[in-house]
């Protein structure tokens, strides 16, 4: 859940944690009327046709057939053993094993129900679902691995069984609520601009603000990937430099 960047005038953002509003289903659209066209007749068998042979036995199910929309990367993750990375690695590395034979891609699709997934010859189960609320501090990376060794919101985990991974990130002068699970749809559904959730940020700008310019965030930005929604904003209280005020956002930018 990164911040919205407002350039040069902010200097630091403390994230307030704040109940979540239920994210508003959108209408259904309305299904046109339209009329069948008469359905051909069936075509006759062709005579000496051969059936189509079967498929073979522990082939994975294919998920347009059954439903089921996880890669192999997000099952191994979900199931906590380690990341989305960590479990490309593995499946590349021939440790991993669909209906007992060798993986043969990251994005292939698997049936939990149906398939059997194991790494290193043990099955692959989906654990229990965890839901850690973390008061981040300034000065860590919302990553799991940095390569340059800066320390990581994952140093500040203890005895967490399984792998967890961040619903959203936060910047690294950023403290304030951030949410680790191993539930991929729910870190999904409250990260996606389409469900609506708002996300509340206390801010420091770098110099007192007019109303003219507390306005203009509250009627929406245009930044380099486009514009940004409205906002809710509100002045906290002015010092000689600085403006402190509250933004709430219902996206990650």
């Amino acid at each position: 859940m990164r911040p919205r960047d407002y350039g040069k005038k902010l200097l630091s953002r403390k994230k307030k944690p704040k109940a979540g509003k239920k994210a508003q289903e959108s209408p259904r659209t309305t299904r046109r009327n339209a009329t069948a066209a008469p359905s051909p007749a069936p075509a006759a068998k062709a005579r000496g046709t051969k059936p189509r042979p079967p498929k073979p036995a522990g082939a994975p199910v294919s998920a347009t057939a059954t439903g089921a929309k996880k890669t192999l990367d997000r099952i191994l993750s979900k199931a906590g053993l380690g990341s989305r990375t960590e479990a490309s690695d593995w499946i590349r590395d021939g440790r991993v094993k669909v209906n007992g034979r060798p993986a043969t891609s990251i994005d292939m699709w698997i049936d939990p129900k149906r398939d059997k997934v194991t790494l290193d010859g043990a099955p692959v189960r989906e654990g229990a679902k965890l839901y850690i609320l973390l008061n981040k501090p300034k000065g860590y990376l919302t990553t799991y691995k940095d390569p340059e060794g800066r320390p990581t919101v994952y140093q500040l985990l203890k005895g967490v069984p399984g792998f967890v991974g961040t619903a959203g990130r936060l910047d690294m002068d950023t403290s304030g609520l951030l949410i680790l699970t191993n539930d991929t749809g729910f870190a999904d559904f409250i990260t996606s601009p389409a469900s609506h959730v708002p996300k509340t940020y206390l801010v420091k700008s770098n110099s007192r603000l007019t109303d003219e310019q507390l306005d203009s965030l509250r009627a929406g930005l245009t930044l380099d990937d486009g514009p940004t929604r409205p906002a809710l904003v509100t002045r906290l209280r002015d010092s000689e430099k600085y403006t402190h005020f509250e933004i709430t956002i219902t996206e990650g930018r």
